[in-house]
C-alpha cells in the first residue's frame, strides 16, 4: 500500500543527498482514485492536493524558500503537472520530477526490458528500485507475480481493478537490485538539468 510513497522518498533522498538539498517528508496521500478498487487505498481529490501543495509553498515562502521540486512516485498524480505549469508562468520556481524522459532514460540505463506503459505498477521498475534501496519491503513472491495488462483503454472509467486483481501490471520477475541502482544513478544525473533550470 505504500509503494508509491516509498519510491518517491527513495528518489527524493537520493537527489537531495547528491545535490545538498533540503528534503521535506513525503505527502503520503494523493490522487489515487484508480486504485480505490483495492481495500485500504486512500485517495484525496485533485482540489485537496492542489491546496496542500499551495499551503506548503506558502509556508516555505514565509521562510524565504521560493523554489520547490515535487518528486512524484505515482503516475496518477496528473494534477501535479498543472500545478507546476501554473506556478511557472512567471519563471521557473516549481519543478516536477521525474518526467517521462527522465524515467525512459533511467529505464534504458538500467537495461530494463519493459516500457513504462506496460510496466505500470509493481513491475520491473518499482520492484528494482525497492530491491536496491529497501529490499526488506519486497515480498519473495514477486518472482511469480507478473501480470500483463498493457491494453487498458478504459482505465479512467474502471480503474486498476478493471484490469488486475492483484494491483500489479508489469513484470516484477525481471527486477534486480542492480537495475534499481542504475536507474537511481540515471535519475540523479537527470535531476541536475532540472536543478540548473530552477537556478540551483
Amino acid at each position: 500500500m505504500a509503494t508509491d510513497t516509498l519510491i518517491a522518498e527513495i528518489m527524493a533522498q537520493r537527489v537531495s543527498s547528491d545535490y545538498g538539498l533540503f528534503c521535506l517528508p513525503p505527502v503520503t496521500f494523493s490522487c489515487s482514485h484508480e486504485h480505490e478498487g483495492f481495500a485500504g487505498t486512500v485517495s484525496i481529490s485533485a482540489a485537496t492536493l492542489i491546496a496542500v501543495v499551495a499551503d506548503i509553498r506558502a509556508s516555505l515562502a514565509r521562510s524565504g524558500v521560493r523554489k520547490l521540486v515535487l518528486v512524484n512516485g505515482h503516475g496518477g498524480n496528473y494534477v501535479l503537472s498543472n500545478i507546476a505549469q501554473e506556478a511557472n508562468t512567471g519563471g521557473p520556481v516549481v519543478g516536477l520530477f521525474p518526467g517521462t524522459d527522465d524515467v525512459d532514460a533511467a529505464r534504458a540505463a538500467a537495461g530494463m526490458r519493459t516500457t513504462a506503459h506496460e510496466d505500470m505498477h509493481g513491475g520491473e521498475w518499482e520492484t528494482s528500485i525497492l530491491l536496491h534501496a529497501m529490499p526488506d519491503v519486497v515480498r519473495p513472491g514477486y518472482r511469480d507475480a507478473d501480470f500483463d495488462a498493457a491494453v487498458r483503454p478504459h482505465l479512467h472509467a474502471v480503474g486498476m481493478g478493471g484490469y488486475t486483481k492483484t494491483g500489479i501490471i508489469g513484470r516484477p520477475s525481471l527486477a534486480t537490485a542492480e537495475k534499481g541502482g542504475l536507474a537511481l544513478d540515471s535519475l540523479s544525473a537527470s535531476f541536475g538539468g532540472l536543478l540548473g533550470l530552477l537556478g540551483g
